[in-house]
This record gives structure tokens, sequence and C-alpha cells, in this order.
């Protein structure tokens, strides 16, 4: 075991460097490292960075691999723009020109219906549809789930709770059709969660707002497009406009990131087992896997709250048992690449997604060669198949190829084998926003108020989306900097 680095001697009239470790090199722990770069530099203060990871190599979930003229990704395949924080991010690292649109000719998706793929109405908003006709000519719902969705007009605002399952708000305005066809499987999308576990509050709370404040849920959505009627048709309109990737792959943002460290703050392979007060209590000391101790005034850990919990045990039990509450799921994806013949049905969509109720291993297929170019070589297809739950959990690579092919077989017409299959687990790393995760949060941030220096980032607390993550390191970086001048 090594001792704890000791300080060198500095000249008496420069300012201590100030020692910073982030835990955790995925998009949320390199976002942290710039900001804390940046105000180091606005504050003329020297900075002594640390960056440690347990992997082999930085970006957490994100990657990009090249295969035969395929450019196939491995975590997140884009991100929102209408969050503002990885735009600026993109565009601070000189990545604009490399920012990529959806395709314009082919913005609407699917939902499975049988072994149909039948186009999700024009205008509807995840839970709710925000334009009349597209909804009542579609062949998504009965005519009786319809007739259900449109009591949302007529019903009075629900009770006054302090949270409610998604899955409870969307069945008592919309129905219980609209729920398991359209609510569930597009919800699975983003969260990969049971919608009967989903904090409401914590996932969607404009919908929530939109009962408050209007009484029905599509009579505000209707107002919201009269407002802005060029912005808000949808899951399957121009809200598709919204989403963006880089033209190489979102490696880019990370190789990006990586190369602006100061030298040396990478340390990969370094897995951090437990964080304690230093013997004087003056800063931090962390210790890894292999007995190695890191000295630092100040800790962020970006990382999984289960991640978190276990290195904050015998730091604080409240903490930890707070954080490992937080669950977490697995997600798996599958990408195939095919000749376009030998699709019985050329994809003219975006993807499509399984509700739960077809008893399809499949979560959702996106479309990659049609969603974003140059995913794609002339007359080729890629697909991105999504596989979660137990599903995910327990089959192996293999497995997870078969079930997808099987799926993809029955409702896409493919027979032949695919030229290449590439699949990606990534095990306990989406956060799943379960009822009274708000309270929760609020409770982990009243136990970091004991614990300054030590700051939280990723996607376990206030959201799960690439530009979620990317603020959230910022953000700890903001926190630990106020607190220094403060001090």
């Amino acid at each position: 075991m090594t001792a704890p680095p000791e300080e060198a001697p500095r000249d008496p009239g420069m300012a201590r460097a100030w020692r910073v470790t982030v835990v955790g090199a995925g998009i949320a722990g390199l976002a942290c490292a710039r900001r804390l770069d940046a105000l180091a530099r606005e504050t003329r203060r020297p900075l002594d960075l640390t960056l440690l990871d347990a992997a082999e190599r930085p970006g957490g979930v994100i990657v990009t691999e090249r295969c035969d003229g395929f450019l196939l990704e491995g975590g997140p395949d884009c991100f929102i723009s209408d969050k503002p924080w990885a735009i600026d991010l993109c565009r601070g690292l000189g990545l604009e020109e490399e920012i990529l649109g959806t395709n314009p000719a082919c913005r609407r998706s699917f939902v499975l219906h049988g072994r149909r793929l039948v186009p999700i109405p024009e205008g509807y908003q995840l839970l709710a549809p925000s334009r009349v006709m597209p909804f009542l000519t579609s062949r998504v719902l009965s005519l009786p789930g319809k007739l259900r969705v449109a009591c949302d007009l007529f019903l009075p605002r629900g009770p006054e709770v302090g949270d409610e399952s998604l899955a409870s708000f969307v069945r008592r305005r919309l129905g219980r059709e609209a729920l398991e066809r359209l609510a569930q499987p597009l919800v699975a999308g983003i969260y990969n969660a049971d919608p009967e576990r989903l904090s409401l509050r914590a996932t969607f709370p404009r919908f929530l707002d939109m009962e408050r404040s209007e009484r029905s849920v599509i009579l505000a959505l209707l107002k919201g497009r009269r407002r802005a009627p060029g912005e808000a048709t949808g899951v399957s309109g121009a809200r598709y406009s919204l989403f963006v990737t880089l033209r190489q792959g979102l490696q880019a943002l990370v190789d990006r990131l990586t190369a602006r460290l100061p030298p040396g703050a990478l340390r990969l392979r370094a897995r951090v087992a437990s964080l304690a007060r230093a013997p004087r209590g003056d800063g931090w000391l962390l210790t890894t896997a292999s007995g190695e101790r890191t000295a630092a005034d100040a800790v962020v850990l970006a990382l999984p709250a289960h991640a978190a919990a276990a290195i904050v045990r015998g730091l604080d039990a409240g903490l930890s048992d707070s954080l490992a509450g937080i669950p977490y799921g697995t997600s798996a994806t599958v990408s195939l690449a095919y000749r376009r013949a030998d699709l019985r049905r050329a994809p003219d969509g975006f993807g499509f997604v399984v509700p739960r109720s077809e008893r399809r291993a499949l979560v959702a297929c996106s479309f990659s060669s049609v969603k974003f170019a140059g995913r794609a070589p002339d007359g080729m297809v890629l697909l991105r198949a999504f596989l979660g739950g137990p599903t995910a959990e327990d089959a192996d690579a293999a497995r997870l190829e078969r079930l997808a092919r099987d799926d993809l077989r029955d409702i896409l017409g493919v027979e032949t084998a695919p030229l290449f299959a590439r699949t990606f687990v990534y095990r306990r790393a989406m956060a799943q926003y379960a009822v009274g995760h708000l309270e929760r949060v609020a409770a982990i941030e009243r136990g970091l108020q004991g614990h300054p220096g030590l700051a939280l980032a990723g996607n376990g607390l206030r959201g799960v989306g690439l530009p979620d993550c990317v603020r959230s390191g910022e953000l700890a970086a903001e926190r630990l900097a106020a607190e220094v001048n403060r001090g």
C-alpha cells in the first residue's frame, strides 16, 4: 500500500494548487473535468486535476465503432438539442460543424401491433395526442380506446398527491389502451423502465403541470400547438428535428474532451474502492482497489448511484443507503448490417417501438442508416435492436443476437444472416426514477451538505440523457468552485 502523496514545497507567494479528483470518465466526468479546468483558468488558481476510471477507455457507455463502411453506436446515438448543454459543449470544443440532424425525408416512427408496423400518430407526444385528425385516423388504438382518450377533455383534475406513477397518470387520464399501446413502449425507449414504478414528477413533470394548469392534457397540448405550430407536432412530427448527433459518431465528443485534459490527468484501470476524510480532516483520501491512495481537496463522484454508494459506505451510511436505493436497469443493443435487398420491407422511418403486451424480446429497433446520414454504405441497411429487462440481464451476446434476429425476421421479413452483428451490453447503467425519486434526491442533497468538497454527477439524480449528464458534471464543478471561493 502506498502512502498519500506528500505536499511539495511551494513559493509562499503562490497559491497552492487546488487538488480535485473526479471519479468516473464517462460524459459527466469528462464534462466536469473540462469545467473545472475552465473555472481554474478564469480565477487564475492552479489546478491539480486527476480523473480516475475503472475501465480501459474513457467515455463510459459512449462508444463508436466502424466496420466495413458502417458506423455503429454502442450506447446513445443522438441527443436532444433543446437542452442546450451538450450542444454548447460541442461548440466549445470546436465540433459545431460536425453536428448532424436527422434525415428530414423520413421523420416518422412506428409501433408494433400484431406483426404489423403501424405509424405513430402525427403529433403524438409520448403520453397524449396534440393533433386531432392524425390521432382519430390512426390504427394504433381501437375505437373504444380512442373514445377513452377523448374523455381526458372532460375529466376533472386528478387528486393532489406527492407523486404518482406514469402508468397511473396515463391510465386515469387517457385509459389502459393508450398506456399499453403507446405510452409504455415510447417511454421504454427512453428509460427502459416499468411505467408502473416510474415517477411522473421526476420524468415528465410537464404533463402533470398541464393537468394542473389546463385540467386536460390534450387541451394543453392543443393550446401549445397554436402558440408554436411549427414545433409541437410531437413524436412523429417536427420534434424529430431536435435530435442531433455528430457526423463521425458520439465518440468524437469523448475523444475531443479527453484530448483537452491536462497532461497526465487521466488514469484508467483505477477502480476507487473507498473515500474517507484525510487524517487531519483537511480534504479527502481515495483508495483504489489495488491499494493506491490519492489525496484531494475536493472529489466528484461521476458514477452510477449504486457505484457511488459503495464508495461512500464507510464515510456516510445514510448517504450510501439513499444512493443505493436508486434502481438501475440493464440495456443491450444489437447492431445488424444487411443489404437493402435482404429486407422484405425497406425502412421508411426512424424505427419502431414494441409494446410489452406484444411479448417480444425487442423493446425497440432503430433504422440507424435512415435516421442519420453516413451510417451505412449505399445499398446497405444498419439496424439497431434494443433489448432490456431480464432478457438483457441474463443472456449472453450470442443469445441476444439470436433473439433480435428472430423478432426482426417476423417483423421485417429478414430471412438472411446479417453481414455482421455487434452486441453491446451495459449492466445496471440506466437509472430508473421510481415513485418518490425526487424525495430521495432531496435527501441525498441534504446529506452532501454535511460533506463540503464532495459532489455527485451522472444520470442518477436529475436526468438520464446526454445533455443532462453534461450539465450534472458542470454543476458539480461549479458547486465545488463556489465552496472554494466562499472559503
